[in-house]
């Protein structure tokens, strides 16, 4: 499902983060993707190899929307990333990560192009469909995505950090959903969830409200407990993918400037 995310709306939601929430951020900034990826390289355990594995899971569509650009041959884009995660996987990469140089968006990419560069054609000997795939990657959701990528001259760089926003973007809000769900509030987040990004159409919390068996008051409460939750969840989400929690405002600042390009 292509999310639309209103950034303006978005951005004036995450102006308003409370102090409480960003000493929650510093107190377990411990367990940012950075940790889990030194982790990763540095030992060879189970539960490290299993963290790095749902990173890269979660991360991909940045990179092949990348790939995609820099090709433009789906095919050859995917086996580009199905390599590079192989590689990655295998810690050649990993080892020499170092949080000090840059965020995880950053050294994704990075590592990526040095791929590109000079492994690619080694890569390329083992035929599409053959040797190892360490992930399994749904290219063909991904394709439906970029598809509609408007052909306006963005750069492969340029539409690798808008991708990596709707990722973050879209991932908080499959795991909201998952909250609701879990609580049997499947219908609630369904007729609320319009409006945490503005974008729900024409309906309004009056309609929401009857649709519900709910008061209207009771909905636009409903509707900011939601907004609430989700900023927090999102803060949360870009706070793992910097070094330090100073970071994270200039992050979201970047991060939805790529949407609006």
């Amino acid at each position: 499902m292509q999310a639309r995310f209103n950034a303006c709306n978005m951005r004036g939601m995450e102006d308003h983060a409370s102090d409480d929430f960003r000493k929650n951020q510093v107190r377990q900034f411990a367990t940012t993707h950075w940790s889990l990826v030194l982790a990763a390289g540095k030992q060879d355990q189970g539960d490290s190899n299993r963290a790095l594995e749902t990173l890269c899971q979660a991360y991909w569509p940045p990179l092949y929307s990348y790939a995609h650009r820099r090709v433009h041959d789906s095919h050859e884009a995917q086996d580009l990333t199905q390599a590079f995660f192989e590689r990655l996987l295998e810690k050649q990469y990993v080892a020499d990560a170092n949080p000090d140089r840059g965020r995880f968006r950053a050294f994704l990419i990075t590592a990526f192009k040095h791929f590109l560069s000079k492994e690619w054609d080694k890569a390329k000997a083992i035929k599409r469909g053959g040797g190892k795939t360490p992930l399994s990657l749904d290219f063909e959701s991904a394709d439906s995505l970029i598809s509609i990528e408007p052909p306006c001259g963005l750069t492969a760089e340029q539409l690798y950090d808008k991708q990596w926003a709707i990722t973050l973007l879209t991932s908080t809000m499959e795991s909201l959903e998952a909250e609701f769900v879990a609580k049997g509030k499947a219908n609630h987040f369904a007729e609320l969830k319009g409006f945490i990004l503005g974008n729900q159409g024409d309906s309004t919390y009056a309609q929401a409200a009857a649709r519900l068996e709910i008061t209207e008051a009771a909905a636009k409460k409903a509707g900011s407990r939601l907004r609430r939750r989700y900023r927090q969840k999102l803060r949360d989400r870009i706070g793992q993918t910097v070094s330090t929690p100073d970071e994270i405002e200039d992050e979201i600042h970047n991060l939805f400037a790529a949407l609006e390009l």
